[in-house]
C-alpha cells in the first residue's frame, strides 16, 4: 500500500487547511497517511528559514493572516480571525500526545484533524491538559492513557527523531509531505501529492 509521509506539527495552520483535503486524497488512493510530529521551531531554525516573529509585519500579515483566510474559504472550512490566543505556548505536548496515539493505535487522521481545528477554530491551548483531553474525547478516543504516556522518553525519543530526520531530508515547513521519496512542501501542493500517487514525477528528490 502507497504511504503519504506527513511531517507536521499539531499547531500548524496550513496543516489545518489541508487536513480534511488530505485524508480525502489519501483514501482516494487507497493509501495510509504516516503521521510524523515535529518540533517544528526547531525544524525552522535550522533550516535556514526567518522564523515568523522575526519577519517583517507586512510578510506575517499576507503569510499568516491574508493566505490562511484566503484558503480557508477555499477548501470550505472554517478558520478564526487571527493567530490563536496560546498559539507561542510550547508545543511538546500536544506533538507528543498524536506520536502517544501512533504507539496506542488510535484513528491519527482524526485526532490530528481535532487538534488542528481546536487549535485553529476553537482558540484551544494545545498545552493545557484539559484542552487536550477534550480533543482527544472530541475525536472519539480515551485521552487519558495518551496524555499519561506523551511525555515518557519513549514517546520523547520518537519525537527527537522524527525531528532530526525532518531536518536531515530537507524539510523546512509544516506541512511537508512525501510519496516515495518525493517532498511537497505545503498544502498547496496537495493536488500534486495527488498526481504523485497515481504518477510519480520526473526526476528524483534530492536532487
Amino acid at each position: 500500500m502507497a504511504t503519504i509521509e506527513y511531517f507536521y506539527a499539531g499547531y500548524s495552520a496550513f496543516a489545518y487547511i489541508g487536513s480534511a483535503e488530505l485524508q480525502r486524497i489519501a483514501q482516494e488512493a487507497g493509501c495510509e497517511i504516516d503521521h510524523r510530529p515535529i518540533d517544528l521551531r526547531q525544524v525552522v531554525a535550522r533550516s535556514g528559514t526567518i522564523p515568523p516573529p522575526e519577519r517583517t509585519e507586512a510578510h506575517r500579515d499576507y503569510y499568516f493572516g491574508r493566505e490562511i483566510i484566503r484558503w480557508a474559504e477555499h477548501r470550505n472550512i472554517p478558520v478564526m480571525s487571527g493567530k490563536p490566543t496560546h498559539h507561542d505556548n510550547d508545543i511538546t505536548l500536544s506533538n507528543c500526545m498524536l506520536i502517544a496515539g501512533q504507539l496506542q493505535g488510535v484513528d491519527m487522521d482524526r485526532l490530528s484533524h481535532e487538534m488542528l481545528k481546536a487549535h485553529w477554530v476553537d482558540d484551544y491551548d494545545l498545552d493545557n491538559r484539559d484542552d487536550l483531553m477534550r480533543i482527544g474525547q472530541a475525536a472519539g478516543i480515551d485521552p487519558v492513557p495518551l496524555l499519561d504516556t506523551a511525555m515518557t522518553a519513549t514517546v520523547r525519543d520518537i519525537y527527537g527523531k522524527n525531528t532530526k530526520e525532518a531536518i536531515a531530508r530537507s524539510v523546512f515547513g509544516s506541512p511537508t509531505y512525501f510519496v516515495e521519496g518525493d517532498m511537497f512542501y505545503g498544502q498547496d501542493h496537495l493536488e500534486l501529492v495527488a498526481r504523485a500517487l497515481e504518477t510519480p514525477y520526473r526526476g528524483r528528490w534530492p536532487r
